[in-house]
């Protein structure tokens, strides 16, 4: 049997300072992301697939000022006038340009004034009394929202055209990775999911047992260099590796490479934060698509391993039996575990952070890269919508693909071992990569 979920609560004082950084921290971010270009590019629409980032700004304020201000602290509404032209599901996002937004001045008073309010409701708090404000879900739930779109954010910064506005160190190079190519995670019983983790959003819970064959899955991401291995031997030329709809896709869309990529002679060359340079090829494949993912990993003789499976391989301690919250255990991220929270703009080589592998030996399931899964976005059972039902009810079933383990544009307030991400089959925009995986008896 496993073991079940344990969990010491903070003190008050513990909570509230948590808050306040995760809160600081995503408005840093936020504040570099909107302050390092100019006005117009600001206001413009880089792709009809991303807001502008002057939306994403005021949205922010406007969120935290509905469930911090008005519904946590019953405060009168600042800007009631504007709820509508920032409701995500009432506008999508080819449409937001043209909407009376709150110019950039504006904007960023906005967000400041209600991020002024917003501390010294936290000031006061007990984090007791109901379920929004136990463990300071409410100010946790905020700062991962910020934090989500500050990931998405970067997003548009890659999409736009013209010089780099972003810069960031690199990742510290490491020896190429010489380790197992592949894991035998064993099968048997796990708890997948959390009841326990205070700021875990409601498509993580509640914590329940799942029973897992045993399975190999890949010790690193899928390589650029593995990639192109897949392009070289004719991957996007051959049907047989493709679903129906990928296929469709791919020829609809003349789909030959990873998006942001172009050959280059001899050489692929890639355009990244606006700079463009040789595709490197021990770095894990990004801006692929799950079609392009599952293509290759039939290719590859494999297959994505299921959300079910990716979790367990995250997880699982096989000497205790328990669910980690991380695979490196329960402390939080630091950065030799993972990169995470922007520090660099792009993923490490595979092989990178052993200090962050799992008990089994499985590297990078947390940052670089997210990693597509074989599963479609499906509540857990027992889940129960809160505290509305838009953030993950309305987006369960088989047109969204989960994602799992962050990149290295996620913050580690939104990135756990039961974090989700789901997306349509078809993005590349997104930061997203993937591992491969196979049964047992494969």
């Amino acid at each position: 049997m496993t073991a079940p979920e344990t969990e010491t609560p903070p003190d008050t004082e513990a909570l509230r300072e948590r808050a306040l950084a995760s809160l600081t921290t995503a408005r840093d971010r936020t504040t570099l992301l909107t302050s390092c270009v100019d006005d117009p590019d600001l206001t413009a629409q880089h792709s009809p697939l991303m807001s502008p980032l002057v939306w994403d700004l005021a949205h922010i304020g406007n969120q935290e000022e509905q469930w911090l201000l008005r519904t946590v602290g019953g405060r009168e509404a600042i800007r009631p006038e504007i709820d509508g032209l920032y409701d995500a599901f009432e506008h999508p996002r080819a449409e937001r340009p043209s909407l009376p937004l709150l110019p950039p001045a504006e904007a960023r008073r906005y967000a400041a004034e209600v991020r002024g309010r917003a501390l010294d409701l936290l000031e006061a708090a007990d984090f007791h009394g109901t379920r929004l404000t136990e463990a300071g879900f409410a100010f946790g739930m905020i700062a991962q929202h910020e934090q989500q779109h500050d990931e998405t954010m970067l997003i548009t910064h890659q999409l736009r055209t013209g010089p780099r506005a972003l810069t960031a160190p690199d990742p510290e190079p490491v020896p190429p990775f010489t380790g197992p190519a592949e894991v035998l995670v064993p099968g048997g019983p796990f708890t997948m999911g959390t009841s326990s983790e205070p700021w875990a959003l409601d498509n993580e819970r509640p914590a329940h047992p799942r029973e897992v064959a045993p399975f190999w899955i890949d010790t690193t991401p899928v390589t650029n260099a593995a990639y192109q291995a897949f392009i070289a031997d004719g991957g996007y030329d051959t049907e047989r590796w493709w679903s129906p709809e990928g296929w469709a896709h791919i020829r609809r869309h003349a789909v030959t490479a990873p998006l942001f990529w172009r050959r280059d002679g001899g050489q692929w060359l890639r355009r990244r934060f606006g700079i463009t340079e040789p595709v490197p090829p021990d770095e894990p494949v990004l801006h692929v698509s799950w079609y392009e993912a599952d293509a290759y990993a039939r290719w590859a003789g494999r297959r994505l391993p299921t959300e079910t499976e990716w979790e367990k391989a995250a997880r699982h301690d096989p000497v205790t039996g328990r669910s980690r919250r991380y695979p490196w255990g329960d402390a939080d991220p630091a950065p030799e575990h993972a990169n995470l929270g922007q520090r660099h703009l792009g993923p490490a080589p595979a092989g990178s952070y052993p200090a962050g592998e799992s008990p089994l030996g499985v590297r990078q399931l947390i940052g670089d890269v997210w990693e597509w899964t074989a599963s479609d976005f499906l509540p857990y059972p027992g889940f129960t919508a809160f505290p509305y039902k838009e953030y993950s009810e309305v987006f369960f079933g088989s047109e969204y693909k989960v994602l799992r383990g962050g990149s290295f544009a996620v913050d580690p307030v939104a990135c756990r071992g039961t974090f989700r991400n789901w997306d349509y089959p078809i993005r590349r925009q997104i930061f997203s990569g993937f591992r491969t995986a196979r049964s047992e008896s494969v």
